[in-house]
């Protein structure tokens, strides 16, 4: 009587088994997107970085060729097809207005200087703060670290010749 039993558990899984391989497989899933939203995040990042040291190379190359910066009261100005910019080959033809989060780039240009702007991720500031850009100058934290990369040491910290004797 015990063999028709045993047959009968062979052929499949127990609920048990089923509920415990779907939260792993839930698990899983949701450690994956959520560092699949981060990443996403930080490449959005490092396109508005991208986007703004474009424009500001094509207006440093101005410089270089002209002695002074082109006027433009607005980033459109600057990324329009008749600019002086595009005509000249300095910067791509085409590029958008609009940072990757969907928020307007800013920026204007004098004779003497430039200033570009963008806000950065308005869901993570910390991390992905707001990036600008002068001549000479860049500030905006990035949001990607570099592997092997190590900190300073601190002042305090003992020297490698600490316990040496003197």
């Amino acid at each position: 009587m015990t063999l028709p039993i045993a047959r009968r558990r062979d052929r499949g899984f127990s609920l048990l088994e089923l509920l415990v391989a779907m939260m792993i497989i839930a698990v899983l899933g949701t450690l994956g997107f959520s560092q699949y939203k981060k990443h996403s995040a930080a490449a959005r990042y490092l396109k508005a970085q991208d986007d703004l040291k474009i424009v500001a190379e094509g207006l440093d190359q101005y410089y270089l060729k002209h002695g002074r910066f082109p006027d433009f009261g607005s980033y459109d100005a600057m990324i329009d097809g008749n600019s002086t910019l595009v005509k000249e080959s300095l910067i791509k033809v085409g590029m958008s207005a609009v940072d990757p989060f969907g928020q307007p780039y800013e920026g204007k240009s004098s004779r003497a200087t430039y200033d570009l702007k963008c806000a950065g991720d308005p869901g993570n500031q910390e991390e992905a703060g707001p990036i600008t850009r002068t001549p000479g100058q860049v500030s905006g934290s990035s949001p990607v670290s570099s592997p092997g990369s190590t900190a300073a040491p601190k002042a305090d910290a003992p020297g490698a010749d600490a316990g040496a004797k003197k």
